[in-house]
């Protein structure tokens, strides 16, 4: 079973990760997101599921950024790239649509996900993600998301993400 939002903050807690907590209601756009986010600075991060070629992506970039998924599958080499399946989403992430999260690759313990970090938001100091739902969003800074994918064996692929 994926671990639940309490879970995962007490999973943070326990490995020293610093995080600020702010809850809201439920969003699914980061259109709506940016009604609730938090005072602090930090990144307002886009996540997309990817499958294509056999894999799996969680491709993360900036909010406001189109991605050319034509042109981000030929740089990864993977032929098509599409959205994955909900159905998929839950088998590699455990989560639902509109609460990926970055923090979701803590229930791939098959290692199947592959993280994409655009290179153009790579630098923020702080990200806001998704405590593995979507009525909430933390604040987490570079230093303890790094560690954090350490943690979990999910090396950031960082990478020019392709623009519409």
């Amino acid at each position: 079973m994926p671990l639940t939002e309490g879970e995962l903050l007490a999973y943070l807690q326990a490995q020293g990760l610093s995080y600020t907590y702010t809850a809201h209601p439920p969003v699914y756009t980061c259109e709506q997101a940016d009604q609730f986010h938090p005072p602090q600075p930090g990144v307002h991060t886009k996540n997309l599921f990817l499958s294509g070629g056999g894999r799996f992506f969680l491709a993360t970039t900036a909010c406001a950024k189109r991605l050319d998924l034509k042109a981000l599958a030929q740089a990864l080499d993977v032929g098509k790239l599409h959205f994955a399946s909900p159905e998929q989403l839950w088998q590699c992430l455990g989560v639902t649509p509109g609460a990926v999260t970055l923090l979701a690759v803590i229930h791939d313990t098959q290692g199947q996900v592959e993280v994409l970090m655009d290179a153009d938001i790579w630098d923020g100091q702080a990200f806001f993600c998704h405590p593995l739902v979507n009525t909430a969003t933390l604040v987490l800074p570079r230093a303890d998301l790094l560690r954090f994918f350490e943690l979990t064996q999910h090396p950031p692929r960082v990478t020019v993400m392709p623009e519409r």
